[in-house]
């Protein structure tokens, strides 16, 4: 490049990175620059070059090319080192919580025939390599329609399935056999190893990126004639081979799960992928069922809605459902009665549908758990029932046809899929102690945004749209009903010296800031919150669990549930006594305080003589949308 006087485009490559630059005097880049192009928007990449005039300056480059000079020197990438380690050491938690987890990912066929493909994928492989299991659902219906359009077909569809004649069936295979190349293809490449050599040399960096596992995993019914229209070859889910699965991922790969199955004839049907996903999950009991779509989940303000409790997503669904048939059908498929009505009264139903500045959905809280008012049951099994369907089998849930394609009902195809897993959850007994089953957490992430699945995993608050079934599921605050319960948890540790003793007397005095969680009628653990409004803090105190009931994470759902509330009652901070569990508030990010740091109206009464410990918390901003009940009641 020669030198200018005026300001000249010119271009330097690096490792076939090629970055438009501005520059007044002449550039080279640095030996051994490591360059990495990203995919996605917003992305920064950062590489050194020296400058005749200057000792070193640096390029900043977007993955538009767009570059700008930084000459902040030795500063930057000092602050650049300790974001990254903030980074690592924040992440750290959800390494753990999402190690050996089980998701399985449906990728919407608008997702699969655009450019957002290979960045999810190369996502998916980094998270793989983090431990997590991964079953890929990819979406087919824009490839078929795009190979039938060429041969001047007209797709056909009758509500949420196509019509499979002869050449939608040849199309449907070819749409499989060429995603399913595209996916293993894209899954190949490992991570890059030029950042890396420092380390030293090592014959795995040259290995294949992710083994890749397909097969006849799916067996299907016909769907046959239903109304007078003859569906083809179009199939529904009869069963998921559950095992020959698991032994695919206990080995290490990721499986991709075709949408075509084979009847027990021999014949290949053309099945809905959206039912192939759920009845997976279900029959999987995936710990998440992850939907990457084309767009956000919005509310009627055009705003993210972060966060549906089960409750939401099944009342927004059927307020909708004489404007949709996907959401006809989940009424149908799930029951006749509207169960959010019967939960909290009509009145109670105007509330629905007032946002909040965190994007949640709010909703009047009763005290009642959502699987109080409805368990959803599997007849025969998760995934192996008698193949009758949908209806009678329940073998997933369907969503397509036209008005998937349209796109005009918000997405609200997507959210019945979810609120259906998260319903269906199982019972099942274990160690004599009866859990739930089923899908617990399903996301709904925009796939045109870069990296949203690091976004949505590995951050509290998230980057999508999660809807999910046990949420503070039966916690509630207490009733003069819950004293004798409270009392038989507290006792035990009064009678050890962990908590204060407590007359009846004053239990009933402060019974309007204890919180309770119930299962089944009984109280398993309780807490209380004591405000300090003036101060803006609150005491968290007298959390206990039953002795039956501890290891199950009851403890941490309190906290969780507290540190909302406090924050929805504009407290900023939250402070204990302890002499015997500190470390248990410590893992969950409370410090050390002096005695100065409390409140003076709750010094005043503190017991000197017990030699408690103080801590102290601060509360984050919470952009989660996840609520809680705003005021005592």
């Amino acid at each position: 490049m020669a030198a200018a006087a005026s300001p000249l485009n010119s271009f330097i490559s690096s490792r076939n990175c090629h970055l438009k630059v501005s520059l007044n005097q002449k550039w080279q880049p640095t030996q051994d620059c490591v360059w990495g192009c990203g995919r996605s928007s917003g992305r920064f990449g950062r590489m050194k070059v020296l400058c005749l005039g200057q000792e070193r300056a640096s390029v900043k480059c977007n993955v538009l090319g767009e570059v700008e000079n930084d000459s902040s020197g030795e500063g930057a990438f000092e602050e650049k080192n300790e974001q990254f380690v903030r980074w690592f050491r924040e992440a750290w938690p959800y390494f753990r919580a999402h190690r050996g987890g089980t998701f399985v990912v449906v990728i919407s066929a608008e997702i699969v025939d655009g450019p957002y493909l290979e960045p999810l994928l190369k996502d998916i492989s980094l998270l793989h390599g983090l431990g997590i299991r991964f079953v890929l659902v990819p979406g087919t219906h824009v490839q078929i329609d795009k190979i039938l359009a060429d041969g001047g077909i007209e797709p056909k569809y009758v509500g949420a399935y196509r019509i499979t004649d002869a050449a939608s069936l040849e199309a449907a295979k070819n749409a499989a056999g060429g995603i399913r190349i595209t996916i293993e293809a894209m899954l190949s490449p490992g991570p890059s190893i030029c950042s890396i050599r420092r380390h030293g040399g090592n014959s795995r960096w040259h290995d294949v990126g992710v083994s890749v596992a397909s097969g006849n995993f799916l067996a299907a019914k016909r769907r046959g004639v239903v109304d007078g229209i003859d569906y083809g070859a179009t199939g529904e889910v009869k069963r998921v081979d559950v095992s020959r699965i698991c032994e695919r991922l206990d080995a290490g790969s990721i499986v991709l799960l075709s949408n075509l199955g084979s009847s027990s004839s021999g014949q290949v049907l053309n099945c809905n992928t959206y039912e192939v996903a759920t009845a997976c999950a279900l029959a999987l009991g995936a710990d998440k069922l992850i939907c990457v779509i084309d767009g956000p989940i919005q509310d009627e303000n055009g705003r993210l809605i972060r966060f549906l409790t089960l409750q939401d997503a099944d009342t927004l669904i059927r307020k909708r459902a004489k404007q949709s048939e996907i959401a006809a059908n989940y009424v149908k498929a799930v029951g006749e009665e509207d169960l959010a009505s019967k939960a909290v009264g009509e009145e109670d139903l105007a509330y629905f549908g007032r946002g909040d500045s965190n994007g949640a959905l709010t909703f009047p809280q009763n005290g009642k758990g959502f699987s109080e008012m409805y368990n959803a049951t599997f007849q025969n099994g998760v995934g192996f029932g008698n193949g009758n369907g949908l209806w009678s089998g329940e073998q997933g849930f369907a969503i397509g046809g036209q008005e998937r394609l349209s796109r005009l009902n918000g997405y609200l195809s997507e959210l019945a899929a979810a609120a259906f897993v998260c319903r269906s959850a199982r019972s099942a007994d274990v160690e004599d102690q009866k859990t739930e089953g089923g899908v617990q957490r399903v996301h709904l992430l925009d796939g045109t945004t870069g990296g949203v699945l690091l976004l949505e995993l590995f951050q509290r608050d998230g980057m999508g749209t999660m809807v999910a079934s046990d949420v503070y599921e039966g916690t509630r605050m207490a009733r003069v009903t819950d004293l004798s319960g409270i009392r038989q948890i507290i006792e035990p540790l009064e009678e050890a010296g962990t908590l204060i003793r407590r007359t009846d007397e004053e239990m009933l005095k402060t019974l309007e800031s204890f919180i309770v969680v119930e299962r089944e009628g009984h109280i398993i653990a309780c807490a209380a919150l004591f405000p300090y409004f003036k101060e803006k803090c609150g005491e968290v105190a007298a959390i206990a669990v039953s002795s039956e009931c501890r290891g199950q994470g009851q403890g941490d759902k309190l906290l969780d549930y507290i540190e909302k509330k406090a924050a929805s009652m504009g407290l900023e901070m939250l402070f204990l006594l302890t002499t015997r569990t500190a470390d248990w508030f410590v893992r969950r990010g409370f410090s050390a305080c002096s005695i100065e740091s409390i409140p003076e109206e709750k010094r005043k009464k503190i017991n000197l003589a017990r030699n408690s410990m103080y801590y102290i918390k601060k509360l984050p901003r919470d952009m989660s949308g996840i609520t809680v009940a705003r005021a005592f009641t």
